[in-house]
């Protein structure tokens, strides 16, 4: 998994509340079941003016000049509900986000965020809107940091903004990490529970060694 530290980046505004994982990738754009190849269809309903089509809605954000190279989403409350289709998340790291900034997120999408190098960002509606208003002013130049070793986010004049992440994931996002690889970095720990566990109750282990 990719490393997560500082990014500096284009922030595109989607303050809309509730986008599901069917607005994020409609089932129709799932043709596969790998990472690879759906970044096309990300907001493919509100990203092109026809369904299955591929001409730009030039009203969708993404889809405007001062958005373009866009790597921060700026959401609504409960961002990324609705089914658990991890195709969502892939979806938005192959097209190139790596930090979602809404009120609040499903649970599963947060989750699903996390082991795939997306950082999912809490911070109150207020403030994200304002984050959005200073971008929309100026997208190209008015470029929102997301710090995840000082857990914060920098907006207008540099305004500091802190959010919290668990230690689990925040560990898993700086250190590229997935589950298991999380989990072996115990194995010395693990190797001596084993032994220790294997003195104790020999009976337990089927070479008994």
């Amino acid at each position: 998994m990719e490393k997560f530290d500082t990014l500096t980046a284009v922030a595109a505004p989607l303050l809309r509340d509730n986008i599901d994982t069917d607005a994020i990738i409609p089932s129709r754009e799932m043709k596969s079941v790998s990472k690879t190849g759906l970044s096309s269809g990300l907001f493919a309903g509100w990203r092109y003016t026809a369904i299955g089509g591929r001409e730009p809605n030039p009203d969708f954000v993404l889809n405007k000049p001062g958005f373009a190279g866009t790597r921060i989403i700026l959401g609504g409350s409960n961002f990324g509900c609705g089914s658990s289709r991890e195709h969502a998340v892939w979806a938005l790291h192959e097209y190139g986000i790596r930090a979602v900034v809404a009120p609040s997120f499903s649970p599963i999408f947060f989750g699903n965020c996390v082991r795939n190098g997306i950082v999912p960002v809490r911070l109150p509606a207020a403030t994200v809107a304002s984050l959005a208003a200073w971008v929309e002013t100026d997208p190209a130049t008015h470029r929102v940091t997301v710090d995840l070793a000082a857990q914060t986010v920098t907006g207008p004049a540099g305004e500091v903004h802190r959010f919290e992440l668990d230690d689990e994931p925040r560990a898993m996002l700086l250190e590229g990490l997935d589950a298991i690889d999380l989990t072996l970095k115990q194995r010395p720990a693990i190797a001596a529970f084993r032994e220790r566990d294997r003195r104790e109750r020999p009976w337990i282990y089927l070479d008994k060694a």
